[in-house]
């Protein structure tokens, strides 16, 4: 985005920032080969931000703090799906027994940590994954995952309605068309949460070394 527009939203008072808080977790959303196998119609090339994610998760395990990881998964009719599974026949890829629903290489929640299942955009919708979090006091969501402009976009905004801080970490989203991940970062900064480097977040989780949160499994 022009530097014009980032002065026009400033000027309009889509300025303000979110502090995190002293309780974090790491929230991976669909890292799925649907985005990373060139044989999928949903490839997307985002193996920069593939491999951010594969650092960020290792950090986040380092210094101990909640992991969450979610992942789609449809009925082979996708009548779970429902609207959103018409609107997007592409979404065939996650159904039950295709390969393209399973985790990336390296992005597999271990079985300690927390795994979501869900059929919509947001990981929130239609999970237990608030209900999770709160009772471990749980403030602040560093979010990394695919799409920017999908899944990622809609679970920063219900996090930030939720009363999490959402943090997406910008190196670690990643989108089919860079015009279209750089537009969604940019309406994220000004409208939903922050949006971190890598490296501040990785500063963030040394601070927060040695806390730990507790951990499950949902399905």
């Amino acid at each position: 985005m022009t530097h014009e527009a980032h002065e026009d939203y400033e000027r309009a008072g889509l300025d303000g920032h979110l502090i995190p808080g002293t309780a974090p977790a790491l929230l991976l959303v669909d890292p799925a080969r649907a985005y990373a196998d060139p044989d999928c119609p949903l490839y997307a090339g985002v193996e920069p931000a593939v491999e951010a994610m594969r650092a960020l998760l290792a950090a986040a395990r380092g210094a101990g703090v909640r992991v969450v990881v979610t992942r789609v998964r449809f009925r082979p009719d996708g009548d779970d799906g429902g609207v959103f599974f018409r609107k997007v026949p592409a979404l065939r890829a996650f159904a039950v027994g295709s390969p393209y629903g399973d985790f990336i290489d390296g992005l597999a929640p271990t079985a300690d940590e927390l795994t979501v299942t869900k059929q919509y955009p947001s990981a929130f919708f239609g999970t237990s994954l608030a209900a999770s979090l709160t009772p471990n006091r749980v403030d602040t969501l560093l979010i990394a995952g695919l799409t920017t402009s999908g899944c990622v976009r809609a679970t920063a905004l219900d996090a930030m309605q939720h009363g999490f801080v959402p943090v997406v970490v910008e190196e670690a989203v990643g989108d089919r068309d860079p015009d279209v991940h750089a537009a969604n970062l940019f309406d994220i900064r000004h409208k939903i949460g922050e949006v971190w480097p890598m490296g501040r977040v990785v500063e963030y989780l040394d601070e927060m070394g040695g806390r730990s949160y507790g951990t499950g499994v949902l399905s």
